[in-house]
């Protein structure tokens, strides 16, 4: 794993390393205020690197807070530890997650690959060469930024949905194309694969 390609080499043994971490970095936030640093020494190569990573956290089935970077800046493992305490706690969009709602708790980890430009000469073009299912999308304009992950194909599948939603989080006009916008997209290996374990799970 290179941070240029944060995908290469993790394994689904890897992948789910990565869930526990951030599970045990969700009950210390919650329940000590503590916050979680992995010694990098007890993992493998594969994440010890630098690995940008997004923690996402349900509550039946609703969104409670995600957090994360596009930026392959810390080791995978404590870049994933840091986004799920924050996906937790700092959230500006939730209230801080409370110690009775960890039993309905969902954790997932998305590792990404490093974004890439997009040239598209408008709209209509971006939703042509969108990937749907498979391309998580950054859009830059001005002030305006925001990124939605692979993941989010599963609940807006169609690419004029996905895109609508992603203008609108930005703070953009519906399917406006200002001066100097960028778009750039990227990958993610995400776990669980299937469905989402509760913290009670474990």
């Amino acid at each position: 794993m290179t941070a240029e390609h944060p995908l290469e080499g993790l394994s689904p043994d890897d992948m789910q390393r990565l869930v526990h971490v951030a599970e045990q970095a969700v009950e210390s936030a919650v329940l000590h205020g503590a916050t979680m640093h992995p010694d990098v020494a007890d993992y493998p190569r594969s994440l010890a690197e630098p690995g940008a990573a997004f923690v996402t956290l349900r509550r039946h089935g609703r969104l409670r807070g995600c957090i994360g970077t596009l930026v392959a800046a810390d080791p995978l493992v404590v870049a994933v530890a840091d986004k799920a305490r924050a996906a937790a706690l700092a959230d500006p969009r939730f209230d801080p997650v409370g110690p009775a709602e960890l039993d309905d708790l969902e954790v997932s980890v998305s590792v990404l690959s490093a974004p890439r430009p997009l040239v598209v000469g408008d709209f209509d073009g971006l939703v042509v060469a969108l990937q749907p299912g498979i391309d998580g999308v950054v859009v830059e304009a001005g002030h305006h930024r925001a990124t939605f992950l692979p993941s989010v194909w599963e609940e807006l599948s169609q690419p004029l949905q996905f895109l609508d939603a992603l203008w609108r989080k930005a703070g953009l006009l519906p399917r406006s194309w200002p001066h100097g916008i960028a778009i750039s997209r990227y990958g993610a290996q995400h776990a669980p694969v299937e469905g989402h374990e509760r913290l009670s799970d474990r």
